[in-house]
């Protein structure tokens, strides 16, 4: 289940989407400056003092293979990792392999880089106000509230015959969810094959057209998909609801701030004139651009752990 926002018309071309909202640097150049007694100096090479944001930088840039560490382990490493790296750094300048024509190259690419995360985090910083953010969530809101919802436990085995044997006995009595952790082989079979809250678009066809027709407290005949044949019980019906605003803020923010960065490239490139060698000028002039995600996942959502029903 999700918690849809409304489609933007423009967005940002190739990996720029992801580079520009979620990139380090971006967050550490936003974040402005570090007063003096919050960052004190951790260590010296050759009189360069390494002061704790650049360590917090350090840590940010290296980002996944730190993971694993306790924080006491990640800082000292990282530390090692800057006296290193000031080391060889020094002894790049005294070979002056600045001047080489691929570092020229490289350091260019990441000075545009860098202006770019810098300029790109303050227009999505600037958008993410609390009046824009409770905008988009009411006119998400609107699109959700009032569509049905089911919460439904099932059993899924492999063939009809064993589906008949298992609503018999619950015909005579057993346990639903007691029948579904013994016979069942969907993986949540240890829940009782209990599926949670779920649209009717969740599921595959054939499971939907039966669960959205019983009543609460009811119990299908076998219902054959894809997957199997189930056995399904309906435990409860509701008109669906939006989540709390605090609920979705993170995501909410997340998306405005994407959209306005995806605007903002998108203005400045229709102002810049654009030439494009390897395609046809008709072509090249208005490429046709991904849009940001607008789909964060709803709090309580129908569990996707189920194999089957399946939901699509």
């Amino acid at each position: 289940m999700t918690f849809p926002f409304p489609e933007t018309k423009t967005g940002l071309r190739f990996g720029l989407a992801s580079l520009a909202v979620t990139g380090c640097l971006a967050a550490l150049l936003a974040a402005g400056p570090v007063r003096a007694e919050d960052n004190p100096v951790l260590a010296k090479v050759n009189g360069v003092e390494i002061r704790q944001s650049d360590v917090a930088l350090a840590e940010e840039e290296l980002g996944p293979s730190l993971a694993q560490m306790d924080p006491a382990t990640k800082k000292d490493n990282v530390l090692s990792f800057l006296i290193d790296l000031r080391i060889v750094a020094k002894a790049a300048e005294d070979k002056k392999v600045e001047n080489s024509e691929d570092f020229k190259r490289r350091m260019s690419f990441t000075r545009s880089r860098l202006l770019m995360d810098s300029l790109l985090a303050t227009e999505g910083k600037a958008a993410t106000t609390d009046d824009a953010m409770k905008k988009v969530y009411e006119e998400a809101s609107k699109q959700i509230t009032g569509e049905q919802e089911v919460h439904a436990r099932h059993i899924l085995v492999e063939t009809e015959d064993e589906a008949k044997a298992i609503k018999a006995e619950l015909d005579k009595g057993a346990d639903f969810a007691e029948l579904a952790k013994k016979k069942s082989k969907d993986p949540g079979a240890s829940d009782g094959g209990d599926l949670g809250f779920f649209t009717k678009e969740q599921m595959v066809p054939e499971f939907s057209a039966v669960a959205f027709t019983l009543d609460p407290g009811k119990i299908s005949d076998p219902v054959k998909s894809q997957f199997g044949w189930h056995i399904i019980k309906v435990e409860e019906k509701r008109s669906r609801k939006a989540p709390d605003f605090e609920q979705v803020k993170a995501q909410i923010e997340t998306y405005v701030t994407r959209k306005a960065q995806a605007e903002y490239v998108g203005k400045l490139r229709e102002a810049a004139k654009i030439e494009r060698m390897d395609k046809p000028a008709e072509t090249a002039a208005k490429p046709d651009a991904p849009k940001p995600e607008t789909a964060p996942a709803k709090p309580d959502a129908a569990k996707d752990s189920k194999m089957a029903p399946a939901k699509k």
